[in-house]
């Protein structure tokens, strides 16, 4: 694969693309694909999120999955130059102080209702935000337990959305999304079944929790991930830390969540003409999508033609000891396709400075992955991915991809 021919994006005009995601490490390939004509982008993300005030409000809210990555992605078409997009911005990503208290919210959302507090914001948009959260506010009338100190607004505001659609998670995603008018679809993974995220490290060590999970880690490396139906509480953890390491695997297997896959995920997959595996948190924010039950058979019947794993620009916290083929491999596995014979991936896609969109030599040719290197990095934000130059070397291997299937 060579560099030749002109830079764009034709090959995805009209494409329809699936990105498994999660809060923010996809946001500019994200970004870039809107910005193709006619892209229609579906985004994927989890929703095991379980730190600070997500982990609060799920705890206040039990059955409540984590709406943060999905809050993040609500900022994706949003332009800070825009004063009217700017409020919307201010509204998702304002934190209520590390007082906060209920009197806070009551003067946030009077605020709101009055203009006086993100003056800017569209009539529309306001209305709804108000509307979510004084079901929450009403909910706190009669069970006042929430921890509101360094609450994210606009986690509030999903958690108003999901006590007013009868605590159906996925359509408070979708009420959220039309709330801010995005023109991505954004889904969530599963069903809407409530799990709770624990990893198993190879020395035989519980992490007990997705927070946990993207603190800052010791070398030894995350061996496996399960999703349970309830919170590992600490008099459970220690319970397991007294078995030994196979009876631990087995005792948190057995303690599995009844997940499902969403009919909306598994349509979007099958229907897709580009599948991108994201760059994020491996073991937080795409591994454990990969987990639900009949995503990999979206994946094996999707008419795409590409599969593309891209390589994060820069270790996460819970990457230690493996690098990128090590998460390719985890990825294929956690799909139940080790060897890739279902063509999960087709194509891993990773950094190299200075590099025009190059095969490299000595690929996975027998899993019939092929590995290639672009310049991907955002100069002006180091560590980032451009969304420009990212999807500029997905089109090439859509288009190459295309161009080989004719042939």
């Amino acid at each position: 694969m060579t560099s030749g021919g002109a830079t764009g994006t034709p090959y995805l005009d009209g494409a329809s693309v699936v990105l498994f995601s999660g809060g923010r490490g996809g946001a500019g390939i994200a970004r870039g694909l809107l910005r193709a004509p006619n892209t229609d982008l579906a985004v994927l993300v989890n929703g095991y999120d379980n730190g600070q005030s997500t982990g609060a409000l799920r705890r206040y809210l039990p059955g409540m999955l984590g709406p943060s990555d999905f809050r993040k992605n609500l900022l994706l078409h949003l332009d800070p130059g825009d004063p009217r997009q700017a409020a919307m911005i201010g509204v998702l990503d304002h934190r209520l102080p590390a007082s906060a208290g209920r009197g806070d919210l009551d003067d946030l959302v009077d605020g709101l209702t009055r203009g006086r507090v993100h003056a800017m914001l569209p009539p529309r948009t306001r209305a709804a935000v108000v509307r979510d959260l004084s079901v929450l506010a009403a909910r706190l009338d009669g069970d006042p337990g929430l921890d509101l100190r360094d609450c994210a607004l606009g986690n509030l505001v999903f958690a108003g959305a999901y006590l007013r659609l009868r605590r159906d998670f996925n359509a408070a995603v979708r009420s959220c999304a039309e709330t801010f008018g995005s023109p991505v679809r954004l889904v969530n993974v599963t069903g809407g079944e409530n799990a709770y995220l624990v990893a198993l490290k190879q020395d035989g060590r519980i992490l007990a929790d997705e927070a946990d999970i993207v603190a800052p880690q010791d070398p030894v490396a995350i061996s496996e991930l399960f999703l349970l139906g309830s919170p590992l509480t600490p008099s459970r953890r220690a319970l397991l830390e007294a078995l030994p390491g196979g009876h631990r695997r087995d005792a948190l297997a057995g303690g599995g969540a009844r997940i499902s896959l969403n009919p909306e995920a598994g349509d979007a997959v099958t229907h897709a003409d580009l599948v991108v595996y994201g760059p994020g948190t491996p073991h937080s924010s795409l591994l454990p999508s990969y987990l639900t039950p009949g995503i990999a058979d979206a994946i094996a019947a999707s008419r795409a033609g590409a599969k593309v794993f891209v390589v994060n620009l820069r270790d996460d916290h819970d990457v230690q000891g493996l690098d990128a083929r090590a998460l390719v491999e985890r990825t294929l596995r956690y799909l139940g396709d080790p060897r890739n014979e279902r063509r999960t991936i087709t194509h891993v896609l990773r950094h190299r400075a200075g590099s025009a969109v190059t095969e490299e030599p000595g690929g996975d040719a027998a899993a019939g992955i092929r590995w290639v290197t672009a310049d991907l990095e955002d100069p002006r934000r180091p560590g980032v991915h451009s969304g420009t130059r990212t999807v500029a070397a997905l089109a090439r291997i859509v288009g190459e991809t295309s161009l080989l299937g004719a042939g």
